[in-house]
């Protein structure tokens, strides 16, 4: 028999047999797609990993079967098995070619032929093992619980990926057992906010709160650093009723005179929490009007830009609500730079990286463009004029100093000439420039060399260009929309904006952060129609990051742990522990673009070329393939990763563009 025979006569009916399928609340999924296969040219994508058989039982994947044609021996399937196991982070796989079942248990190791399958409730209660006691059966039943309330697919339009169904349920699992910090690590571009949309319908859904009794719906914080990850976090969680979503603003608070209290899930930023002056105009941050005990559940986004920071001012509205179970989000593996979020947090209920991402077909592949000019860096020579500022002579300014301390029109102009002549201007695109002051420099020099006839080509979004720059933002972000098709900005966009034509990520600042880094290439991976791969064009070296063990590597190891720490004592400015003073400025200035802001220290450096110098700058543009590891591959590993096998209509990438 062929195998779809040998599934119909002789798997189908064992597994009836076992109960699979046919116990109330089991369920067989057939031919369940795991990955989506990674994209290649023309929309045509790599061989998708597929499973035979998911048993599920009670809402939750359990077991995995792979079938072989009854021609075949059973060990056949057992690689597949365990890598299809492996990838769905299950515990329980078989291989059978209908006459012989071959049985593993990934959590041990042990295998072997088998005469059965097990039922369902034994797969379950090997997942799960029973424990005696109150608090154990306390998390079964929440466990049950949980799993009993069905993923929310907007009426069956959209289906979880098989990492987010995970990320859901381990963390669901956590607060069944009484878990109260939780991480979840997964790159910039996989839906981290559908997985904490996902996680909180359950909670909503169940009744679930602090005390464990169902007696109320539970009281749901979302909690980010920038409005606009809070606004679309907000928007994502519209299946939820109208009157249990509250976004808290400033102004709202203001207005009523109090934080709002009538809803289920609120949504905020850190900003505005530490905001709030009494009648003295002293500072009384707008948190501490809430009861410490009022939040059941926090969500913390992007929790390694401060929310967890030992050192942070905001950490102080998470030591002030403790006693709410805290999930932490973020897309950085463990780093020297962001290890106080693991110690906070604990080790990831599960992580999900860039690489898998790509390989998995759930985030774009990527080439880069490095381009290189003669005047990346300069020495003052006596021909060219100091328009303003006091120059050094004979200092070599290098690329942290340009639109920083010195300034050179020639030099920007000559880099978006070199961008607008090499890319599809029809393509969106981000720039990310030095300062507030680049940006908009950079934007008009845009709009000079564009082809299109609209003002509006290329705007900049910065913190200086408030709700003008929110709403050009929301444009960008529309598919629908081409115009704005480019923005220019220097911080605000490095992170979380969900905008899924970006075909180009234009780097004209330096990236010092690993962290930085890997969600600024996020930004592009996110997929869209038609878009088989993005563009980075690096004029800064940036190139290098991908040559860093960091990159995607191995977490660090966790320090050994030393003497335990003392106590804070209390702020000297407001006499609490934790402090509650408005939190100091944590992020580069906008303007200057450091931490310890110098606008007021320095006049810039302007410099004007002498005449017929700036006609002399040469430019060279090396384009490098990468693979999702972030190691370098040749334009023919790359066509291959595009199109599987190179046809033979062609034997380069040159040969294909004179196609």
């Amino acid at each position: 028999m062929n195998e779809a025979e040998t599934r119909a006569e002789l798997i189908d009916p064992k597994l009836k047999a076992c109960g699979l399928g046919v116990v109330e609340g089991s369920k067989i999924l057939r031919e369940y797609n795991i990955t989506a296969g990674k994209i290649q040219t023309g929309g045509v994508r790599a061989k998708k990993l597929t499973a035979d058989y998911v048993l599920v039982y009670k809402g939750i994947k359990l077991a995995v079967v792979e079938a072989k044609s009854d021609d075949l021996g059973v060990g056949e399937g057992v690689a597949q098995a365990k890598q299809y196991a492996e990838k769905l982070k299950l515990e329980t796989t078989y291989s059978t070619n209908g006459k012989e079942i071959y049985s593993i248990y990934m959590k041990t190791g042990a295998e072997g032929l088998v005469a059965n399958y097990l039922t369902p409730e034994e797969l379950w209660d090997k997942t799960f093992p029973k424990e005696k006691g109150a608090a154990a059966e306390l998390v079964e039943a929440w466990r049950e619980k949980f799993s009993a309330i069905p993923f929310e697919d907007k009426s069956g339009t959209w289906q979880l990926r098989y990492y987010q169904e995970i990320a859901v349920r381990n963390t669901i699992e956590a607060i069944a057992n009484g878990k109260e910090r939780i991480l979840l690590t997964l790159a910039t571009g996989t839906g981290k906010t559908a997985i904490a949309f996902q996680i909180a319908w359950k909670l909503f859904q169940t009744r679930w709160n602090l005390k464990r009794d169902g007696s109320r719906r539970p009281r749901i914080l979302f909690l980010a650093d920038r409005n606009i990850l809070a606004d679309q976090a907000y928007n994502s969680f519209s299946a939820f009723p109208e009157d249990a979503l509250v976004r808290i603003k400033p102004s709202e608070i203001k207005k009523k005179g109090n934080v709002p209290t009538n809803g289920s899930i609120f949504f905020t930023i850190f900003q505005t929490f530490m905001s709030g002056k009494d009648k003295e105009g002293k500072p009384v941050p707008y948190f501490g009007e809430y009861p410490s005990d009022y939040f059941d559940f926090i969500i913390i986004d992007e929790c390694h830009r401060g929310g967890a920071n030992d050192e942070g001012n905001w950490r102080g509205i998470l030591e002030y609500f403790s006693p709410a179970v805290q999930l932490g989000l973020t897309a950085t593996p463990k780093r020297k730079d962001n290890v106080d979020t693991y110690k906070y947090f604990g080790e990831p209920v599960y992580v999900y990286s860039l690489k898998e991402g790509i390989n998995d077909g759930f985030l774009t592949p990527f080439k880069v463009k490095r381009i290189k000019t003669k005047l990346d860096d300069y020495i003052y020579t006596s021909d060219d004029q100091i328009i303003e500022g006091e120059i050094e002579e004979g200092r070599l300014y290098n690329e942290p100093d340009f639109n920083k301390i010195i300034e050179i029109k020639a030099r920007e102009a000559k880099r978006v000439q070199i961008y607008m002549d090499d890319a599809n201007q029809k393509e969106k695109a981000i720039i990310f420039c030095a300062t507030q002051d680049h940006a908009a420099a950079v934007r008009d020099l845009v709009n000079q060399y564009k082809t299109s006839t609209d003002p509006n080509y290329c705007v900049r979004v910065t913190a200086n260009d408030g709700e003008i720059g929110e709403q050009f933002l929301r444009e960008f972000q529309d598919n629908e929309k081409t115009i704005p098709t480019i923005l220019t900005t220097s911080q605000k966009l490095s992170t979380g904006v969900d905008a899924r034509n970006i075909r180009n990520i234009v780097l004209m600042r330096p990236v010092n952060s690993m962290i930085e880094f890997k969600q600024i290439v996020g930004l592009g991976t996110r997929l869209f129609d038609g878009k088989e791969f993005f563009t980075i064009y690096d004029y800064v070296d940036a190139f290098h990051h991908f040559a860093d063990p960091e990159w995607d590597g191995e977490p660090i190891d966790p320090e050994p742990e030393g003497e335990p720490k003392q106590p804070k004592p209390p702020c000297k400015v407001c006499n609490q522990t934790p402090c509650v003073c408005p939190p100091v400025q944590k992020e580069p200035c906008e303007i200057c673009g450091e931490l310890n802001c110098s606008c007021n220290r320095r006049q810039k450096i302007k410099i004007k070329l002498r005449d017929g110098k700036e006609r002399e700058i040469q430019s060279m543009m090396s384009t490098s393939f990468w693979s999702a590891d972030g190691k370098p591959i040749s334009s023919e590993e790359f066509l291959n990763n595009l199109f599987g096998v190179l046809p033979n209509l062609f034997k380069s990438e040159e040969e294909l563009r004179t196609l």
